[in-house]
């Protein structure tokens, strides 16, 4: 089932999602886990099933040009290549409507994305000191209805 997770944000399982998704580091882990919990604007969902525990989580927020920023995406290690990320992605848009989503992130990122439809576009991030990939998609009106 897929729910809001931002008053679980301090559980161990939700943090270990958040760590895959932080590439494991614990100043960026906690800088997560602190915008989940105090701002508003950043929404946390997960999909939850009763045997497997949480598989996987979202966090993402909608800006002023309705662009859903996709800002965490994590599946359980145990739990990939099952389609868990696809749902995740598909139930973010359902709940929240956007007009466009977007992400950025690393290669391997950016092949889950552009496996699941969305526009890639390489830059160079002079702040990581690497090739970064801005995923795109943009919504059409029928999409939303489904």
């Amino acid at each position: 089932m897929f729910k809001s997770m931002k008053v679980r944000v301090d559980e161990p399982a939700i943090r270990e999602l958040l760590e895959y998704a932080v590439m494991f580091d614990p100043d960026a882990l906690e800088d997560a886990a602190r915008l989940y919990r105090e701002e508003d604007t950043y929404q946390l969902f997960g999909y939850e099933e009763e045997e497997a525990g949480i598989t996987g989580i979202i966090g993402y927020r909608v800006n002023a040009s309705q662009t859903l920023e996709i800002i965490h995406l994590a599946v359980h290690p145990e739990q990939r290549m099952k389609g868990y990320g696809r749902a995740l992605v598909l139930l973010a848009l359902t709940e929240a409507s956007p007009e466009r989503m977007e992400a950025i992130t690393d290669e391997a990122g950016a092949d889950f994305f552009r496996n699941i439809g969305f526009q890639i576009t390489g830059f160079w991030d002079e702040v990581a000191g690497e090739e970064r990939f801005r995923c795109i998609y943009e919504v059409e009106e029928n999409e939303e209805d489904e």
